[in-house]
């Protein structure tokens, strides 16, 4: 079985700041949104450890809550007494708002987002996008106005440094709402790497297709930072809790070193479970190879990215950006500049063009109003279109 092994621990930055951690999350009310994914799961996890009095779970994946809260029952993460509640839920529903009719909450951290590239691929799908991840931080920073948190967190992405997918831009226009409240509401986000097999993800695309007998596909030129789910939800808690208000998070992973090719754990991957790779030249070879259970050879197809908003590398941030490496051992931050934004104008500008009939470029232009150095990388092909 293929163990993916990271190259970063944040087990230190834990035990140093244990204590803090514990005086902002014992006894405390807390909301998780979009809590059934990987990696709202493992932030849940590691929060029950601290005592919670209270884990409100929202997902709109109800098969996920449901295994989610069989496997925290099974486990002895509910032991010293925390109330778990989890509502099948979208966000964007006017369902949501009533769970602040019942509850007061300490602490608000949301992970309910649009977090794959291939989620671009025409207006209606970009459209989704924008509604869940720019709508959404609207709904929940608005919400925060009139309830406040103590701590309010919602996850990035390395794709909001230097955009070129709508995915990235949009979360980087989230960033800047979060920040243009960050005087009245004490909130803070992260950037980070990609979650090793993580739900929806690439290499969780590696398991599905072996249990399937189906060959393994992916670019060759084409690096990323990886963590491990389990500090995908060390990341999120540290980032929740320290620094100061408007901090953009990110893990210290050198950008020369770190960054692995999707190619090369697809050649491990398969090795780690007893298969020779056979490099095919083309996705009908590959498909057309013929599997057996006994035999050591498996087929896998790579080729070159030219996908829409594909960068073939990953950053954390840029040299224009405000950033910090010394404060903690596997963590840095961004100290952003302060954002004024209008959220009415904003909602006015993308509704316009939601209602009409509005393309792609339409909806892209408007998003470089609010992100201007979103350079969007088009090449008329998307994700949806590969194996």
């Amino acid at each position: 079985m293929y163990s993916f092994k990271s190259h970063i621990s944040f087990t230190e930055d834990l035990e140093n700041h244990r204590k803090s951690l514990s005086r902002a999350i014992k006894n405390s009310s807390i909301l998780v949104i979009g809590g059934a994914g990987t990696i709202g799961s493992n932030y849940t996890k590691l929060l029950l450890q601290y005592s919670p009095q209270k884990i409100v779970v929202v997902d709109f994946n109800e098969n996920g809550l449901t295994e989610l809260t069989r496997d925290l029952r099974s486990s002895n993460l509910l032991d010293n007494g925390c109330n778990l509640i989890t509502y099948p839920i979208n966000l964007l529903d006017s369902t949501f708002i009533k769970i602040f009719k019942k509850n007061k909450f300490d602490v608000i951290a949301n992970f309910a987002a649009h977090k794959h590239v291939r989620s671009e691929k025409d207006e209606i799908s970009i459209e989704a996008l924008l509604k869940n991840n720019v709508y959404g931080a609207i709904k929940l920073l608005n919400i925060c106005d009139n309830a406040k948190p103590n701590f309010f967190f919602s996850v990035s992405t390395d794709k909001a440094a230097n955009p070129v997918n709508i995915m990235g831009a949009s979360k980087s226009l989230m960033e800047k709402l979060i920040i243009s409240k960050k005087y009245e509401i004490n909130v803070r986000t992260a950037r980070f790497a990609n979650v090793a097999f993580s739900n929806g993800s690439l290499l969780d695309g590696f398991d599905n297709r072996l249990k399937k007998l189906q060959p393994l596909s992916c670019p060759n030129n084409i690096k990323r930072f990886f963590v491990t789910p389990e500090q995908s939800g060390q990341i999120c808690v540290l980032a929740t809790f320290l620094g100061e208000s408007g901090d953009i998070f990110f893990p210290k992973l050198n950008f020369e070193t770190d960054q692995i090719y999707f190619k090369d754990i697809a050649l491990e991957f398969l090795k780690n479970h007893g298969f020779r790779p056979v490099i095919c030249d083309s996705e009908i070879d590959a498909k057309n190879f013929s599997i057996h259970k006994n035999s050591d050879e498996y087929p896998v197809y790579f080729f070159e990215s030219d996908t829409s908003g594909e960068k073939t590398y990953e950053e954390f941030y840029t040299n224009d950006e405000n950033y910090f490496l010394e404060n903690y051992d596997s963590l840095g931050f961004i100290k952003p500049c302060d954002v004024k934004i209008s959220f009415d104008q904003l909602i006015a500008d993308f509704d316009r063009i939601f209602d009409s009939s509005s393309s792609k470029s339409d909806l892209i232009n408007v998003v470089k109003k609010y992100v201007p150095n979103f350079d969007h990388l088009e090449t008329g092909k998307n994700l949806d279109q590969k194996m």
